[in-house]
């Protein structure tokens, strides 16, 4: 039990530090080459404008942080010409306090209709009514449908095309902010091994990574999973909280966000002596994530990365495909201002791998009425191939490495 139980959590909470000292934000310059990167994507597919909604998309292009609610926020991007920004009046103090890209924004009143205002600023920025629309994918159904119901003439379309386009690919800095909060979120994950001891709850060990996250730097835990034993083999957790016992497999999942951009790293190990069956079925585990790593080269598309999981599972009468014993769930997800994000590592996708691209790996085995195994760990398409931001867990008896 390397790295496990041997330390308390104040111990453990001191042996940590800030790690944000020197990380910076994405800058005003490259938020206006996102623009127009966009721009002259809608221009190349003959798209007239892209609505913006509240949320990562607006962050994305805008820089402006802002929860999707019921009043309508967000912006319009024209193929040609500046962003405007559309919002509830009594909004314009903090919308403007809040707003990175500078752009003219026009207000409603609570008893107006903004859906009505987005027709009108098409109208002013010389966008004809006939104009093709592409909209957040993001965006809540009653505003697509309000925008719909009184903008008859506008050809709507579904704006993930353009998004996706610009946000599947992570420049340098936006990789670098993944990084750090990746490093950050494995030495919470280190910190939480070391004060594990038997009869500790689930929740006891969420509220000690919470503070962890804290200690590092940021705000808390973005997510928090944390399963012992037979509650293991559901990958996203059971409703009540458990005890630790020895024998017991422990997998925790957590992740934190750094400047918007997040973190998720996954580790399984067992407390006390594993079974010769946890030890072969963590090992297989460790191998199918491998081959998938190894599958991920350029000119390589997603689905081929499932499939070199998923094939090796197979091979060791685990499956086939998606049925149990076996892996449930695609082998991995796209992550950056969203925790799950395009592209999928999912089977048939035909998506070609290309520099830029950031993906989990994690092609989780289940166990039935026994324990999962899942070993989570990210990477990112270079020219050359695949690069980790985190290194995989080392062995069962010693997932952090120490003796590596």
């Amino acid at each position: 039990m390397k790295g496990i139980g041997f330390q308390t959590k104040q111990a453990a909470l001191d042996s940590l530090d800030n790690m944000t000292a020197g990380v910076a934000p994405i800058a005003e310059e490259e938020f206006k080459a996102r623009m127009e990167r966009a721009q002259s994507y809608m221009r190349e597919h003959n798209i007239d404008a892209l609505y913006l909604n509240a949320g990562t998309n607006l962050k994305y292009f805008t820089g402006l942080s802002w929860s999707a609610s019921e009043r309508l926020v967000g912006a319009i991007l024209p193929a040609q010409g500046q962003v405007r920004f559309i919002a509830p009046f009594f909004e314009l103090g903090t919308i403007n306090e809040y707003q990175i890209i500078k752009g003219e924004i026009h207000a409603w009143q609570e008893e107006e209709s903004p859906y009505l205002l987005v027709g009108e600023v098409l109208k002013e920025m010389g966008i004809a009514q006939a104009a093709t629309l592409a909209i957040d994918e993001s965006t809540a159904f009653f505003t697509v449908d309000g925008i719909a119901s009184v903008n008859s003439e506008l050809n709507i379309i579904n704006g993930h095309h353009v998004t996706a386009h610009c946000r599947m690919h992570k420049s340098d800095n936006e990789i670098a902010l993944i990084q750090h909060a990746m490093d950050m979120t494995l030495e919470v994950h280190k910190a939480a091994a070391s004060i594990l001891h038997e009869g500790i709850s689930t929740t006891e060990v969420e509220e000690f990574i919470e503070l962890a996250h804290q200690k590092v730097g940021v705000t808390g835990n973005y997510f928090c999973i944390v399963l012992f034993g037979k509650a293991s083999s559901f990958p996203h957790g059971v409703k009540d909280p458990q005890t630790l016992k020895q024998g017991d497999v422990v997998l925790i999942d957590t992740g934190c966000k750094l400047h918007g951009y997040l973190s998720d790293i996954t580790r399984t190990y067992v407390y006390g002596e594993a079974t010769e069956r946890q030890k072969a079925m963590w090992q297989h585990e460790k191998t199918a994530q491998a081959r998938a790593f190894e599958a991920a080269q350029i000119g390589a598309t997603c689905g081929d990365i499932d499939h070199a999981a998923r094939s090796y599972l197979a091979s060791q009468n685990l499956g086939p495909d998606y049925q149990l014993p076996g892996c449930p769930h695609r082998t991995g997800h796209g992550i950056g201002l969203d925790i799950h994000e395009l592209p999928y590592l999912v089977k048939d996708n035909p998506q070609p791998l290309a520099p830029g691209m950031c993906f989990s790996n994690e092609p989780m085995l289940v166990i039935p009425d026994e324990f999962g195994i899942r070993l989570e760990d990210h990477f990112y398409m270079t020219e050359h191939g695949p690069k980790w931001f985190t290194e995989p867990s080392y062995s069962i008896d010693d997932p952090f490495g120490i003796d590596k």
